[in-house]
């Protein structure tokens, strides 16, 4: 049955968004990825842009895992041994052998009891948060949380839920004070380990602090859940992420395996009676069929690899770039936030200069994401570096020579 009528308003609907700014648009097809040569890291060709190399810096792929051999081979080996792919979700039939490895890998590296893979970790932050709503909880959020994050509230429906200011800790203490003296029996301090937009990281060992001395208050405790998606295998002297740089350590830790992993898939890791809880009651997992054996065996290779003396080094050179931005930008007179993770934000405070500078970078061959109002606050505009292993300090010295050459 024809419904233009519908196609109409979809029309309308699309037409705003490009006209508030806010339309993603075409999205540009990588046709190959070209090895670094010499001093230079490796670039990528687009469709339609002939055999132009780009220098990407728009990334999650911190640690450059995508492309190395090993876990390319343990992907391989995997989808010859298993099949394409898993073929029912994990109740039925769909729990493979490799399934099973990683999740108990993954708990090992994070020192918990247990571990459950997801399709995503955007799937898993919505299969996680709303099972552990009951009757009586609160939610309390960070306002820079990411979208996940906001859904998932959404979807749980709480009794009581809170945004506090970004990283405030007397928020946070407010809406903990105003949930108690609502009564609910639960409450759940949720925030990402890392932001994705500015790079900067929530202070867990406070916020664990603040649960703590609120936790007496309420019936079935004050739980902290961490999306640290950004965090894990990029931040941190071994890659374990925000915890690691804060000495903390969450309730319940989500995280993903398609950035620094270089793979495909979230997961979720905590005490064994809450993996128990989740596989039973997490629709995105119970009704979800899982990832491929094949990622499964490569995203454990990367997991490998990272505990390793090779990973720990990926991460030095890592450590090494990002610094090496960060500093560039300062010599320059340009406006960054300060920290250590690799998501390196270079702050220019206007929508029009953001896509000129962008274009600017393009034109020069390198790739960036620019945050412009809408989509950030008026005076908060931004380009969104994000560094990665496989680049070179002349890779990163291409860059600031491209915003040493714009005009002021």
């Amino acid at each position: 049955m024809p419904f233009e009528r519908l196609e109409r308003r979809l029309k309308e609907e699309l037409r705003a968004l490009e006209q508030s700014g806010t339309a993603k648009g075409s999205e540009p097809v990588v046709a190959r990825v070209l090895p670094g040569e010499g001093d230079r890291g490796p670039r990528i060709l687009l469709q339609g842009e002939a055999e132009r190399p780009f220098l990407r810096m728009n990334s999650n792929g911190y640690l450059g895992l995508a492309g190395h051999p090993e876990v390319i081979a343990a992907g391989e080996a995997a989808a010859h041994a298993y099949g394409a792919g898993p073929g029912a979700v994990r109740f039925i039939s769909g729990t493979f052998a490799p399934h099973v490895e990683l999740e108990r890998r993954l708990a090992a590296f994070h020192r918990r009891d247990a571990a459950m893979i997801y399709s995503s970790a955007y799937a898993a932050v919505l299969g996680v948060l709303p099972p552990l709503v009951g009757e009586s909880t609160a939610v309390l959020s960070d306002e820079l949380n990411h979208n996940c994050i906001i859904n998932a509230m959404r979807l749980a429906a709480p009794t009581h839920k809170q945004v506090y200011p970004h990283l405030d800790m007397r928020g946070l203490e407010a809406a903990l004070e105003q949930a108690s003296e609502r009564e609910c029996r639960r409450a759940i301090i949720v925030t990402d380990g890392v932001f994705s937009m500015r790079g900067d990281h929530a202070p867990l060992a406070e916020i664990g602090e603040i649960a703590r001395r609120y936790d007496p208050r309420f019936a079935e405790n004050v739980v902290v859940m961490v999306d640290d998606s950004h965090g894990v295998g990029a931040f941190g002297e071994t890659g374990r992420g925000t915890e690691e740089i804060t000495g903390a350590h969450a309730d319940v830790l989500v995280a993903t395996l398609g950035k620094a992993f270089g793979v495909n898939g979230g997961y979720v890791v905590g005490s064994r009676r809450l993996v128990e809880f989740l596989r039973e009651k997490s629709p995105f997992y119970v009704y979800s069929n899982p990832i491929t054996p094949g990622e499964a065996a490569a995203a454990a290779k990367s997991l490998e690899i990272l505990d390793s003396e090779e990973g720990h080094s990926r991460l030095a050179r890592l450590r090494a770039v990002t610094d090496r931005l960060r500093d560039g930008l300062a010599r320059l007179g340009l406006e960054s936030i300060p920290g250590e993770h690799p998501i390196v934000p270079l702050l220019v405070r206007d929508t029009g200069r953001t896509r000129q500078l962008v274009r600017r970078l393009r034109e020069n061959g390198v790739l960036a994401t620019g945050l412009a109002y809408p989509v950030v606050p008026r005076g908060e505009e931004e380009i969104r570096f994000q560094l990665s292993a496989e680049h070179t300090a002349a890779d990163v010295d291409e860059v600031l020579a491209v915003l040493a050459a714009v005009p002021d």
